[in-house]
């Protein structure tokens, strides 16, 4: 991939690395990730060479601080996925969520530095809160603030590549005009399917460790959960299992139609959308399809679309399972990433002119 050399990005709520990590393969330079979780530090720095790693809240970031990432001429690109919690069917229920203002915070940061382009990516679910109206409020400012705006909340992965069921908000805003959306690299019956994206790995069973990759790791089953798992069929439902193993609540009236938990993936189709919490197969259809366990880590990253080789903690460090998780769920998938650099790309080059050289 040729490098762009007049146009740098900064990202914020950087996680992982997901998106930073979709516009370095698009020959982006990035200079720097801010995030509050330090855990992050590690893969995003690790796997992203020559972007440095801001540990600070995204409120306690200064205008000047990004300014000085962007070297002098070049076309500034702001990107920035906040982090989705407050916008949950769960959470918004509740009176109040922690992470409420970022949005806030990310626009107020957008207002101060003005980058010529920002993008931001968010549940489809953003489009509809009205508690505080906070995504329009947003619009609201970038027209303000002179910008043309572009955004989609149906946005479907398996469309650019990325092998799971997700829709997402995205929204790519620009000083020099519109930019379009990529069209689709995919058709429904070349999507990216389980197989694909995991059908290789190494078989290992339920608490089991591979021992070329400590992230090929699954997580322990009780018995009565290896017989749950054994009694499920790709795509099928704890409904198809005898009465001694379903769960109590799933007796219940409230709990008699919530199917979407104890299944497993189907080989040939998309699987479902990765969440946190997607090392437990009681937690969403994380079983694997054939293997009696939940997905491993390494499977959940594949299926995000991040290499093979994409490291979340330093090896031979001791880990934490959930955060491991935490960082790959909330994580942009890298190939939907490159879907919103790609749009970028093709929208300077056409409105600016393109300078690359050879990496």
């Amino acid at each position: 991939m040729k490098k762009v050399t007049n146009c740098t990005v900064v990202d914020v709520f950087a996680g992982a690395g997901g998106l930073t990590h979709g516009f370095a393969l698009e020959g982006f330079q990035v200079a720097a990730g801010i995030d509050a979780d330090i855990v992050c530090q590690y893969p995003y720095s690790y796997n992203n060479p020559g972007a440095q790693f801001i540990h600070a809240k995204i409120e306690d970031v200064k205008a000047d601080t990004v300014l000085e990432l962007y070297p002098e001429d070049h076309i500034k690109v702001l990107v920035g996925c906040a982090p989705c919690q407050p916008f949950s069917a769960y959470t918004r229920k509740q009176e109040k969520h922690e992470n409420w203002n970022l949005l806030y915070s990310f626009a107020q940061l957008v207002e101060d530095v003005q980058p010529d382009i920002i993008s931001m990516e968010n549940v489809p679910r953003l489009k509809t809160y009205e508690e505080g109206k906070v995504f329009y409020d947003f619009l609201a400012l970038l027209n303000q603030n002179g910008y043309h705006i572009n955004w989609d909340a149906g946005i479907y992965a398996p469309d650019y590549g990325v092998p799971q069921h997700r829709y997402r908000l995205i929204l790519i805003a620009s000083k020099f005009g519109k930019v379009a959306f990529l069209r689709r690299s995919h058709t429904p019956d070349r999507y990216r399917t389980v197989r694909d994206a995991i059908g290789k790995l190494e078989l290992i069973e339920a608490g089991q460790t591979s021992t070329s990759d400590p992230l090929h790791f699954a997580s322990t089953l009780s018995q009565i959960n290896l017989k749950r798992i054994r009694a499920s069929a790709p795509g099928g439902t704890w409904h198809d299992w005898p009465d001694e193993l379903r769960a109590t609540c799933h007796t219940k009236p409230s709990g008699k139609w919530y199917r979407n938990v104890y299944g497993r993936m189907i080989w040939d189709e998309p699987a479902p959308t990765i969440t946190t919490q997607c090392y437990g197969f009681g937690n969403g259809r994380f079983g694997h399809p054939e293997q009696d366990r939940a997905i491993s880590l390494r499977e959940a990253a594949l299926i995000q679309s991040f290499p093979k080789d994409y490291q979340f903690s330093e090896p031979g460090t001791a880990y934490h399972v959930s955060a491991v998780t935490r960082l790959i769920g909330n994580a942009v998938p890298v190939d939907l990433a490159r879907m919103i650099a790609k749009s970028i790309r093709l929208h300077i080059s056409r409105h600016r002119g393109w300078l690359w050289r050879e990496p």
